[in-house]
């Protein structure tokens, strides 16, 4: 047998190898790849969320999950509202200027809403991620002060929050409750994780 017949054959066995090699490697890399785009319950997980708040009585809230956090619906009452310019001076960050949780431009002000009835927000504590409990019912109650106006108060550490979600002055929470990006669609149905009319 002639070296030329043995070259031949030799790269005829190089190139079958590196073809199954190639074929193989393919096998193996098109599922891996695969696994860098998002499942559909992951992108459900950061999709925006519709609630209907028609059957929300005033003094109620409404908890929904968006983005795998609690979010907060609270329907305000008159008298829970007009407690706000009680807290405006013992709040930490009245006008929500605070940059780390930054208040959409359509809830900085007072009742930190669209709608004053209706405050929205993300439910964990801005120190170290516990979610705080109700602490709706005004006057004295363990671990609050005696003239308290109705809100929240985090168990972890003793952070308390008004009914707009702003925390008091020299707590260890160092910011607001976070407002989520959200609008109306109607006059009861809010979308929460869009705030941006298509």
């Amino acid at each position: 047998m002639s070296d030329a017949a043995v070259d031949r054959g030799r790269r005829t066995w190089i190139a079958i190898t590196c073809g199954a090699g190639a074929v193989g490697g393919a096998a193996v890399a098109v599922p891996f790849v695969s696994t860098f785009t998002p499942s559909e319950r992951a992108k459900a997980a950061g999709a925006p969320v519709r609630v209907d708040v028609g059957a929300l009585q005033p003094g109620e809230k409404l908890t929904v999950e968006w983005r795998g956090k609690p979010v907060w619906i609270v329907r305000r009452t008159p008298e829970q509202l007009a407690s706000l310019k009680k807290t405006d001076p013992q709040v930490a960050d009245p006008k929500s200027d605070r940059t780390q949780y930054p208040t959409p431009a359509y809830a900085k002000n007072e009742h930190r809403s669209i709608k004053p009835e209706y405050f929205v927000a993300v439910g964990i504590c801005s120190h170290l991620g516990c979610s705080p409990s109700d602490k709706f019912q005004p006057g004295a109650q363990p671990s609050l002060p005696d003239d308290w106006t109705g809100g929240f108060l985090c168990p972890c550490h003793g952070s308390t929050f008004d009914i707009a979600g702003r925390v008091f002055k020299n707590k260890p929470a160092p910011d607001n409750l976070e407002v989520p990006p959200h609008m109306y669609v109607s006059d009861t149905v809010l979308v929460i994780g869009d705030d941006k009319q298509a």
